[in-house]
C-alpha cells in the first residue's frame, strides 16, 4: 500500500507515546490521520498541531469506538490503516505482602490492552471489508498492533501486562487469516524497551541502566524507530499475519 493523500489512517493512543510518532510520520507522507485517544487535551493539541483529526475514545466501549470511527471516516474519508498504540502498563505481583493481585486490576489490563485492540480491528475490520481493493493484488487495508517483548519475557510484577500483550501476539496470525479473503493484512509489532511517557517518570539514571542492557544499538528505542517499521508495514504486502520485536536484540531479565 502507497502511503499519501488518497489513504485514510486511525491511530489509537495517538495523542501520545508510539502513536504520537506513528501519527507524526504518516502525517508527514501525506496520510489522512485520525488520533483517538482517552486524553483530548493533548490529542486536540497534537491534532491541531499535525493538521489531523482527533476522537476522544474508550477503547472499553464498543460504542466509543464506533462513534469515532464515524468521526474519522467523516473527516477524511474511510480507514485504509489502523496502528493500535492504545494500553496501559500497572504492576502488581501475583500476591504481596499476604495480599492476592487485585483481580479488577487484571481485568482492567485484558479490557484495555487485548480486548480494546481486537474491538477496534473487529468493527473497522467490518468496515474496510466493505471498500473497493486498491491494489492490483485485491488489498483493503493494513492492521497493525502493538504487543511487547514483555509478551515473551514478562518481568516481575507483569503478569497482567505480559498476559495482555501475549493476547495480542497470539491472536494476529488467527485474524490475518480471517481477513485474507478480504485482502486486509494484520501484523504486530513487539517493542522493548522505548522512550514513552510511562518509562519517561523513572529517574534518568535509572533510564541510562535499561539503555544500556540493549545489545545494539545500546540505547531506548525511539517513537520514530516504531513509526518507520509501521511504514515498512505498510508498504510491504508480504509483511502478513507474524509478529516483528522492535528490541535491539534484549532478552528481559526478571527485574
Amino acid at each position: 500500500m502507497q502511503l499519501n493523500s488518497q489513504v485514510a489512517a486511525i491511530v489509537t493512543g495517538g495523542a501520545s507515546g508510539l502513536g504520537a510518532a506513528t501519527a507524526r510520520h504518516l502525517v508527514a507522507k501525506g496520510v489522512k490521520t485520525t488520533l483517538l485517544d482517552q486524553n483530548a487535551e493533548a490529542g486536540e493539541a497534537l491534532a491541531a498541531e499535525l493538521g489531523a483529526t482527533f476522537a476522544k475514545v474508550d477503547v472499553t466501549d464498543e460504542n466509543s469506538i464506533k462513534r469515532s470511527i464515524e468521526t474519522a471516516t467523516a473527516a477524511n474519508g474511510p480507514a485504509r490503516i489502523l496502528v493500535n498504540c492504545a494500553g496501559i502498563a500497572p504492576a502488581a505481583k501475583t500476591t504481596s505482602r499476604g495480599e492476592p493481585h487485585p483481580l479488577g486490576q487484571f481485568a482492567k489490563v485484558i479490557d484495555v490492552n487485548l480486548i480494546g485492540t481486537f474491538r477496534s480491528i473487529a468493527l473497522l475490520a467490518t468496515q474496510m471489508s466493505a471498500l473497493e481493493p486498491i491494489t492490483a493484488e485485491g488489498e483493503r487495508g493494513v492492521i497493525i498492533n502493538t504487543a511487547s517483548v514483555a509478551a515473551f519475557e514478562g518481568q516481575v510484577g507483569q503478569a497482567a501486562y505480559a498476559a495482555s500483550k501475549g493476547g495480542i501476539v497470539g491472536m494476529t496470525l488467527p485474524i490475518a487469516r480471517d481477513l485474507a479473503r478480504s485482502g486486509i493484512r494484520v501484523m504486530t509489532i513487539a517493542p522493548g524497551i522505548f522512550e514513552t511517557p510511562m518509562l519517561g517518570g523513572m529517574p534518568q539514571e535509572v533510564q541510562d541502566s535499561l539503555a544500556a542492557q540493549v545489545p545494539f544499538p545500546s540505547r531506548l528505542g525511539r517513537g520514530s524507530d516504531y513509526a518507520q517499521l509501521v511504514a515498512a508495514i505498510c508498504e510491504n504486502e508480504m509483511l502478513n499475519g507474524d509478529v516483528i520485536r522492535l528490541d535491539g536484540a534484549i532478552r528481559m531479565s526478571p527485574r
